[in-house]
């Protein structure tokens, strides 16, 4: 505990000091799955368990908003449009956000979600007058719109239990609330509506299809229920079958459209008037709530974006940009800053998924026929600036995002799984310093779990010695270092731990193959190993579930032998489970662990910052892979909830200096935190600021990248006085210079 404690109060002291370092923060999630709609005029509001989005009829545009943008509360489950053009969105959390679309900004109610209640999920929200009236999970809530105050909540209805689910509440004259027990009304003339004598309650035993009810609305001055077993009218005080056609059909929505009912159910829509039934729309995917505007006509919630019916008869899904799923197992970028994203295993991939900064791309087998399977598990970015996809099952496939070649059993050589041999898994993939593809497979019948793929397309197949003869069942986390030696990891029964082979560079030759075995034993913190990554000294990086090890001098390892003697552990990641690591150009490090992402230094001696859910717009605290753009500085976080980015300073260094960008300028020094960027660095460049007439104000080293920041004072901390400024950059031997200016004006 005590150690939980320092690690908290570290992490709050170097998040503070290192936030300036992070910008731009961004969410990335798939907006496919829609729970709820409300409609503005010509713009439909939608929510998603990945943020929300409108679409605007209008202008076929998307607007999206997520964690990055202000959002609070992690799946988004209800929302309601109220006239002021201010949208009003619940949560599974019980978060109440308020979005004002004029201004762009949000507020948040919390009183529901730091309840002592259990079960907070806000099921629906309705509007009426100047009221706000929740339907969660434990009951119903009256929120003033204006002053954000709760006026009341009531959890007991009548001899319904306390705390049943409420799905949704209404008020025509008096109170009406659909439950998972039945119906509610309020009373005539009640108004202590906290006491359950207040409410007449109705379930089957009164007429009522069924006790789980979803919406109650006024028909043409008759009240209305849709439950899962039909439609319900309510008259003389008892509750009688409505639309004999949906007995016994499931009915999630109804609506009033003028004289009309457009009711919801199953996967169909239908239109009742007149006392007949038309059916409208019958929809190949989920559909979950509808909604209807004069102006825009007859929209749904469906698993596939919103659906819109036209007033010409046709209908349309709408889905934003975005990647096809929020699984991200691996990501990697290439080296024109594209980011690719393997998408899962065992039935659960959709394919893969490129990002250049602005648009998803969505392969799978249906839209790119060459690809074996979706079940995409890994991705790797190769230095020749092509794609390697390992498939669970299928092999692999090489790209270079327009032609995919597919390799095989059939065309490899490789060998699959034991009990089945065509079921090829291939986990890891690595390129040595001749330019050959190392191939890791999960678990190879013939043994031969490493194959090497030359650059003349020759196949060579390699048994592990160290692995002594043994079929090893799970092997992950294949990484290559500078000097050819090839690291993975096994989850086998028989032989877990981290293994390392080298065969020192003679392909045919097995008698000069080095290998070896390592386990706690040698120093490991644990053999339960969920990545390994080389960094720009050659050093490896192991991430276990008890923290991280480095094995240094990995040259000497191969010739003595002996790799337990380079074997130290990382005493700032002590204890956390890492998932995941990224080094970046400066050779410092991000961990991904299931308690937010930490940032190191080069040796790991340092804790620089901690981002989770609560500091930073990170979708959760459990980060499960990693990337970074090094030309850009972007670092990405992948969650189960979806992708983060963030730009940060430490972008790869320029070879030789062309030109300075310094910004923003003019630049406002009030000693807030801002900063001025300065752009355009070779590697370990020294800085001095000048004024005009050649003072020297401030000399410092850059951080190391293309990118360093002057915070506008001078070498005594003291803001400088307005006016224009000389940058002076040059390299560590002094042999190359350059300059640049900037305004400064002091507030």
């Amino acid at each position: 505990m005590r150690e939980k404690l320092i690690f908290v109060f570290i992490s709050l002291l170097y998040f503070t000091s290192y936030s300036q370092q992070t910008a731009n923060w961004k969410n990335y999630t798939n907006m496919k799955n829609v729970a709820d709609i409300d409609v503005e005029k010509n713009i439909i509001w939608a929510v998603t368990d990945g943020g929300i989005f409108n679409y605007s009829i209008q202008d076929d545009t998307f607007k999206l908003l997520t964690k990055a943008d202000g959002i609070q509360g992690n799946s988004l489950t209800s929302v309601t449009v109220e006239n002021s053009s201010r949208i009003w969105f619940g949560s599974s959390e019980g978060v109440i956000n308020i979005y004002d679309d004029k201004d762009e900004t949000f507020n948040v109610i919390l009183d529901i979600a730091n309840s002592s209640q259990i079960n907070k999920r806000i099921n629906s929200l309705n509007i009426i007058s100047d009221t706000l009236i929740v339907s969660s999970e434990f009951g119903v809530s009256l929120i003033d719109i204006n002053s954000h105050l709760f006026f009341d909540t009531f959890v007991k209805f009548g001899e319904f239990t306390t705390n049943t689910r409420v799905n949704y509440a209404t008020k025509y004259h008096v109170f009406y609330v659909c439950t998972d027990e039945g119906v509610a009304i309020q009373k005539a003339g009640a108004t202590n509506l906290s006491a359950p004598d207040s409410w007449s309650t109705y379930d089957t035993s009164n007429g009522l299809a069924s006790d789980k009810t979803y919406k109650i609305i006024k028909y043409l001055d008759t009240l209305v229920v849709a439950t899962n077993n039909g439609l319900s009218s309510f008259n003389d005080n008892q509750w009688q079958p409505f639309i004999p056609q949906f007995n016994n059909k499931l009915v999630s929505d109804i609506i009033v459209a003028n004289d009309s009912l457009i009711i919801l159910s199953d996967m169909h829509i239908f239109v009742y008037r007149n006392g007949s039934v038309v059916e409208l729309f019958s929809s190949p995917y989920d559909l979950y709530k509808i909604s209807y505007n004069p102006q825009t006509g007859i929209a749904s919630a469906s698993s596939n974006g919103v659906l819109l019916l036209n007033k010409d008869g046709s209908a349309n899904f709408h889905i934003p940009n975005g990647p096809a799923s929020n699984q991200f197992p691996s990501i990697s970028v290439d080296n024109n800053g594209v980011l690719w994203s393997a998408s899962g295993k065992d039935n659960t991939g959709v394919g893969f998924y490129t990002f250049d900064k602005e648009i998803w791309k969505n392969y799978n087998i249906i839209n790119t026929p060459a690809l074996p399977d979706n079940d995409i598990y890994y991705v790797y970015n190769s230095p020749d600036n092509l794609a390697y996809l390992g498939s669970w099952g299928y092999g692999f496939v090489r790209t270079d995002g327009n032609s995919f070649e597919v390799f095989s059993t059939e065309n490899s050589g490789m060998q699959g799984i034991p009990d089945n041999p065509n079921f090829l898994v291939i986990t890891g993939f690595g390129m040595d310093s001749r330019n050959n593809i190392w191939i890791l497979n999960l678990a190879a019948a013939d043994r031969k779990i490493l194959t090497m793929y030359t650059t003349d397309e020759k196949w060579h197949h390699f048994v592990i010695p160290a692995a002594q003869n043994r079929v090893l069942n799970a092997n992950y986390n294949l990484a290559v270092d500078s000097y050819d030696t090839k690291w993975f990891s096994s989850d086998d029964a028989n032989k877990k731990g981290l293994f390392y082979f080298n065969e020192m560079k003679t392909n045919d030759d097995l008698n000069d193959d080095r290998s070896g075995f390592l386990t706690t034993t040698d120093g490991l913190n644990s053999t339960d190993i969920n990545t390994i990554r080389v960094d720009k000294r050659g050093d490896i990086w192991i991430g276990t579930s008890l923290g991280a090890n480095i094995i240094t001098n990995t040259e000497t390892i191969i010739s003595s032998g002996n790799p337990s003697l380079f074997i130290s552990s990382v005493f700032t990641l002590r204890q956390q489970t890492i998932n995941d690591i990224a080094v970046d150009p400066l050779n410092q490090k991000w961990i991904a662990t299931n308690e937010g992402l930490l940032f190191v230094n080069s040796d790991g001696s340092r804790l620089l910052a901690v981002y989770d859910s609560k500091n930073s717009p990170l979708q959760t605290d459990q980060i499960i892979s990693l990337a970074i753009d090094e030309n850009a500085g972007i670092v990405y976080a992948a969650t189960e909830r979806g992708l983060t980015s963030f730009e940060t300073p430490y972008s790869k260094p320029l070879e030789s200096f062309d030109k300075l960008f310094i910004y923003p300028n003019p630049f406002e020094a009030n000693g807030n935190g801002n900063f001025i960027t300065i752009d355009g660095l070779v590697k370990d460049s020294e800085i001095k600021i000048l004024t005009i007439d050649g003072r020297l104000i401030k000399e410092f080293s850059s951080p190391g990248g293309r990118i360093a920041n002057w915070d506008g004072t001078d070498d005594e901390g003291k803001i400088v006085n307005s006016g224009v400024y000389i940058v002076v950059a040059y390299d560590t031997e002094g042999n190359s210079i350059i300059t640049g200016k900037v305004a400064v004006f002091r507030r």
